[in-house]
C-alpha cells in the first residue's frame, strides 16, 4: 500500500505577482526551491491564508534570491500581491517508509521571502 504524505512544505512567503497572461504555474525563486526539496515542472499546491483558496499547478524556478512568489495564468485570479502563501507538495511511499520520511520545511524570512 502507498500513502501520500507531505513531502516539502514552504510556509508563510508572501505572493509577489499576479501574471494572468502567462501559460499558467507558479514562479518561486529556485533558492526556496532548492531549500524545499522542490524540482522545475514539480506539482504545488497553494494554500492562501488571506482568502482561504487551495489551488494546484507545478512550479518554475524563479532568480535566485529574489524572494519572488508569483502566481501565473489562471492561478493569478486566486491571490493578490502581499497575500500570505503555503506551499506544499507531497509524495507516495510505502507506510513503513512514510514512517521514517522526514519533509522539507522551510520558513523564509515572511518579510522579504528570502532564506533566513
Amino acid at each position: 500500500m502507498q500513502i501520500q504524505v507531505v513531502k516539502s512544505k514552504i510556509h508563510r512567503v508572501k505572493c509577489t505577482g499576479a501574471e494572468l497572461n502567462y501559460i499558467g504555474s507558479i514562479t518561486i525563486d529556485e533558492d526556496l526551491m532548492d531549500a524545499a526539496n522542490i524540482i522545475q515542472g514539480e506539482k504545488v499546491q497553494i494554500v492562501n491564508n488571506d482568502n482561504g483558496e487551495r489551488l494546484e499547478t507545478y512550479c518554475i524556478p524563479g532568480p535566485r534570491k529574489s524572494g519572488e512568489i508569483t502566481l501565473n495564468g489562471a492561478a493569478a485570479r486566486k491571490v493578490s500581491i502581499g497575500d500570505t502563501l503555503i506551499l506544499i507538495t507531497y509524495a507516495f511511499m510505502g507506510i513503513e517508509e512514510a514512517k521514517e520520511f522526514k519533509p522539507s520545511l522551510v520558513f523564509p524570512d515572511e518579510a522579504t521571502n528570502l532564506l533566513k
